[in-house]
């Protein structure tokens, strides 16, 4: 059977989210600017979005751009926001004939009014789309999103007359930015690094990890697939024992 072919072999989990690591180092070993990495990368992220819907998943979530990523250089960043413009605009024409919901997780301050209207746009054409279920965390920081979280529940703690004893883990999940999508049973780093980067800490409790040796510019469906394939010879036990 060809490889590319093997939907019905594999057990897909329900949300596979990504930390796309290694565009730097991947211009790096060709010569190039960062930014000439960070546009293949989002090259990448289009063919990946197509291999996600064809072997099945149902939520896919990408850590584009982190609250800390304002650190880097002036000429990284601004390239950084031409690619995402492009990329936004694609998006919303690739929602519409992929069938998919973009979700964007995150903060909007900070980015420019054009970014933001992309946005909204991208949502709101793509709310009622049946198919795969696409996160975007773009300016997102999950300290800062935990942070969003609790005010936004102390608000309403005050004006509804909440008691603390009714907070319960689901009242606090449901004032997070994946609030409507359950946690991810995956989640892949590229590059090889083995660290998290504050990305989606409350959602990650029972995730499985995967850290594949390749660049996030040379992920493909191969590697997607392979990473399920590890992935489905866990043994996922969520705090409890196996029986013997």
């Amino acid at each position: 059977m060809d490889f590319y072919n093997e939907k019905l072999e594999l057990n897909v989990p329900e949300h596979i989210a990504i930390i796309l690591d290694g565009n730097g180092r991947w211009a790096k070993k060709r010569f190039l600017p960062r930014n000439a990495g960070h546009l293949q990368g989002s090259r990448v992220l289009e063919r990946i979005c197509d291999d996600a819907i064809e072997i099945g998943l149902k939520y896919l979530t990408v850590y584009v751009f982190s609250t800390e990523n304002w650190k880097r250089s002036e000429s990284e960043v601004q390239g950084l926001m031409k690619i995402l413009r492009n990329y936004l605009k694609t998006c919303i024409k690739r929602a519409r004939e992929k069938n998919m919901k973009v979700v964007i997780l995150g903060k909007q301050d900070m980015l420019d009014e054009d970014i933001i209207r992309s946005i909204n746009e991208l949502e709101e054409s793509s709310k009622n789309n049946t198919g795969l279920v696409f996160q975007i965390a773009l300016n997102y920081g999950a300290r800062d999103e935990m942070v969003r979280a609790m005010r936004k529940m102390t608000k309403d703690m005050i004006d509804k007359g909440i008691a603390p004893e009714m907070i319960t883990e689901d009242m606090f999940a449901s004032y997070l930015d994946t609030a409507d999508a359950p946690d991810p049973d995956l989640i892949i780093r590229t590059s090889g690094e083995k660290r998290i980067s504050n990305f989606l800490l409350w959602q990650c409790a029972y995730s499985e990890f995967d850290f594949p040796e390749v660049l996030w510019p040379d992920f493909n469906k191969k590697r997607l697939i392979e990473a399920v394939e590890r992935y489905n010879k866990r043994d996922r036990r969520f705090g409890g024992v196996k029986e013997e």
